[in-house]
């Protein structure tokens, strides 16, 4: 089963898991990837899916030791542990990443729809995302929309600056990737 069939048969068997309307592309994978602070240190993934920005991740030379991947689909996790077996796979919420006591995240990748959760959930995810990383650590987040996909009253209560990537054109739909990083201590 190819990634896309797989990816389509959770998107209409499951749609409270998966939400998306096509798995992310090589470029706004390449794009996530590229965004992560260099050096040593632990990368969480929120919303891992079929394995596009874990891949990247893998291609841009992080070892497969320091990515620990969140998914709450049973059969994307399944699928991540095939493709790579060593990767750590987490079926568990996002809300939860902060209770599996991994140390030293240099970024947090996130492929999880953001802009349709309500403020209080955003809070918890991205709150707990700064409460982990350590200093100068980046969460990056990819949208569709033309606005960042972390609330105001959510970037404002935690100080979060950022930076936005160009428009990924050959993803589907278009996206573009924000880097939040804390202005401030909160």
């Amino acid at each position: 089963m190819t990634e896309l069939s797989l990816f389509l048969k959770q998107v209409a068997s499951r749609p409270q898991e998966v939400v998306a309307l096509a798995p992310s592309s090589r470029a706004l994978a390449r794009r996530m990837a590229e965004a992560v602070p260099e050096g040593p240190g632990s990368i969480v993934e929120l919303g891992a899916g079929t394995g596009k920005i874990t891949a990247a991740l893998l291609d841009a030379g992080v070892p497969v030791e320091a990515i620990h991947s969140f998914e709450i689909n049973s059969v994307f996790c399944d699928h991540l542990k095939r493709q790579h077996p060593r990767l750590r796979v987490y079926r568990d919420r996002a809300e939860n990443f902060g209770r599996h006591g991994i140390e030293d995240i240099k970024a947090v990748v996130s492929g999880l729809p953001l802009l349709s959760m309500d403020k209080g959930i955003q809070r918890r995810i991205v709150g707990d995302a700064f409460e982990h990383l350590r200093p100068g650590g980046a969460f990056i987040q990819f949208t569709y929309g033309p606005v960042p996909p972390v609330k105001k009253i959510v970037r404002e209560e935690l100080s979060l600056g950022w930076t936005r990537s160009e428009t990924i054109w050959g993803n589907v739909p278009p996206a573009t990737s924000y880097s939040f990083y804390r202005r401030r201590a909160a």
